[in-house]
């Protein structure tokens, strides 16, 4: 088949970009470049001035790590973007990894045979993690190969977009449930624990959390470039002080916490002149300031798990409470956003995915305390579905049909709470391959959110309840069932998650995503995503027991589902879950809504 002409344009650009990489290597006599997705906090999602990845390489999904070589290329991604990355992938030079399948090397194996004595690696210290460098070291073995600390990328990226620097606003207890001096002193608490006297925090969601403040640095995550070291009796942020209004300083002084510059970091790590015991993961600290710790003769480096992620993994009741109240606001706009679809569908109206988007939006700003959209909104008719993060593109997005499944993965911020709901519609006339798929992926979703499970079960101990169902028909995700949330936050937070390879164990308080789904290349993408708070269910002589709350408020299309395959304990869960649902709306809701919601509501069997 002919190569459309906007492919060869972007083959050509890719190569180009390339190229222009190349030379900048043979500047510094580099025989491989390292490009990650990451900025200098190690972040998920990135302000565009750090997305160099997605820039020289063309694919755009949010992970993903390039390396170019002097004769040839590779992008290595995960089984969410398989689909996504050889379309975008296809005309370049750029080879596809796809990581964790049988026979692809890892990034570091890749390097090693590519890479022999006395040749050298180029990479960006500051956002190449400290624990990257050490496994491409171990790969490399005796080989003398040199790593060079480089950005290669900023001088012959043309355009590069400009760091971000906006307005910063304090995150009122009332909505937070503890000041930024009672998480110091939690913090505190932590490091003399682990015999540790002061932390570096370099993770934006961190960082947020501890500080009570937020931005808008990144789209969709409420964040400000920033970064905190804590010591046992002070504390400093290192943020522009420009972009602070006086009741943040205000609030910052209050709570024993110093401002210097963001750009400060290196250069007074490097001054620092106290003692410290310094609590650090090399997952989560940037090759270049870990070295700015190790040469510092005032610093002694205690490796370990930073600790505000287990801290802000666990809600506080305030938090909880208002968690509840953003769930339910989100709820009404849901059920307006599907009662304004099923009419423009009825009315024979052209929809595309595109305007699913729109649509949503119009609904959620309008309710109280909304401050925008989590991620990007993820619409995808028929085969779509099946690239398990789809960006529809105006110029090539699908129209709607009476026919078929529409997944709608979708979320927003709330001053009171982030959320995450997808949701797959039956739009028409479905096969009965699609609706015996969709009720698999309701059967794991029930068996997750049903589980009473002892103290002390991982999130991998968990993962694969969700997944029996699946695997009796031969069927898998590449991806993981479910992930941590956060607080007027990063959609996907952690330490816990529902996948396969997490020993994060589970406690009262955490909350997770519960969304498996079926994903059939050329052919369909079902999922169902509801929000889990984690509870403690029973005392007994064996243990304590534990499961799971739902506080997403939305009812699960129930048209699709074949009820002979649900067993009596799935068809009851349901049941109870869109009873919840309703009670819970229903004082939210206009009577018109309230009768359309009851419908939908509806006991099945």
């Amino acid at each position: 088949m002919p190569k459309r002409k906007e492919d060869l344009r972007t083959m050509s650009d890719t190569n180009q970009k390339l190229a222009a990489l190349r030379g900048a290597m043979s500047a510094v006599n580099a025989d491989a470049c390292l490009i990650p997705s990451s900025d200098p906090h190690l972040s998920e999602y990135l302000p565009a001035h750090w997305r160099a990845r997605s820039h020289f390489s063309g694919f755009t999904g949010s992970a993903g790590t390039l390396v170019v070589g002097r004769e040839k290329s590779a992008l290595w991604t995960d089984g969410r973007y398989f689909i996504q990355a050889e379309r975008q992938l296809r005309g370049s030079e750029i080879e596809l990894m796809r990581m964790a399948q049988k026979g692809v090397p890892t990034v570091s194996a890749w390097l090693a045979d590519l890479l022999q004595d006395g040749q050298t690696l180029a990479l960006d210290g500051m956002v190449t993690a400290e624990s990257t460098v050490r496994e491409l070291r171990r790969a490399f073995g005796g080989k003398q190969v040199k790593i060079l600390d480089a950005d290669l990328a900023g001088p012959c990226w043309e355009g590069r977009p400009a760091v971000p620097a906006t307005q910063c606003y304090v995150h009122e207890v009332c909505y937070a449930g503890l000041s930024a001096a009672e998480k110091l002193a939690a913090v505190r608490g932590e490091l003399k624990k682990q015999n540790a006297t002061a932390l570096l925090v370099t993770r934006l969601d961190s960082a947020a959390w501890l500080t009570n403040l937020r931005a808008a640095d990144i789209d969709y995550n409420p964040f400000a470039l920033c970064f905190v070291f804590v010591t046992q009796s002070a504390a400093w942020l290192f943020i522009d002080a420009s972009r602070l209004p006086g009741e943040a300083l205000a609030m910052l002084r209050e709570n024993g916490i110093e401002v210097r510059g963001y750009g400060e970091i290196r250069s007074w790590l490097a001054g620092y002149t106290g003692s410290e015991t310094v609590l650090a993961d090399a997952g989560s600290i940037s090759h270049a300031l870990w070295s700015e710790l190790e040469k510092n003769p005032a610093f002694t480096i205690r490796e370990g798990a930073e600790p505000i992620q287990a801290l802000k993994g666990v809600k506080n009741p305030t938090e909880i409470e208002n968690l509840k109240n953003s769930h339910r606001k989100d709820g009404v706009a849901m059920v307006r956003f599907q009662m304004q679809l099923e009419a423009r569908m009825a009315a024979g109206e052209r929809v595309t995915e595109c305007d699913i988007a729109a649509m949503l939006r119009n609904v959620r700003f309008v309710q109280p305390a909304c401050v925008g959209e989590s991620f990007d909104t993820i619409a995808a008719y028929g085969p779509n579905a099946a690239m398990m993060h789809y960006s529809a593109q105006p110029a090539t997005c699908a129209v709607l049909a009476p026919r078929g499944f529409l997944l709608v993965d979708s979320g927003a911020q709330y001053l009171d709470g982030t959320t995450d709901i997808t949701r797959t519609y039956a739009l028409g006339e479905l096969t009965e391959e699609e609706k015996r798929w969709y009720t698999l992926v309701l059967k794991s979703h029930i068996d997750i959110a049903r589980a009473v499970f002892m103290e002390g079960c991982t999130g991998g101990n968990l993962d694969i309840l969700a997944r029996s169902a699946v695997w009796q028909h031969g069927i898998d995700y590449r991806c993981g069932t479910g992930h941590g949330v956060g607080f007027l936050g990063g959609v996907h937070e952690g330490p816990q998650s529902l996948r396969t390879t997490n020993n994060v164990v589970f406690k009262p308080g955490m909350t997770v995503t519960d969304e498996p789904g079926i994903y059939e290349e050329g052919k369909v993408g079902i999922r169902i995503e509801n929000e889990l708070l984690c509870v403690k269910k029973m005392e007994t002589e064996y243990g304590v027991f534990l499961g799971f709350e739902p506080f997403t408020y939305c009812p699960i299309d129930t048209t699709p589902v074949l009820v002979e395959m649900l067993t009596a304990d799935e068809l009851e869960w349901l049941n109870s879950y869109h009873a919840l649902v309703l009670e819970t709306l229903k004082p939210l809701l206009k009577p018109d809504e309230v009768e359309w919601l009851a419908a939908k509501c509806a006991p099945l069997g």
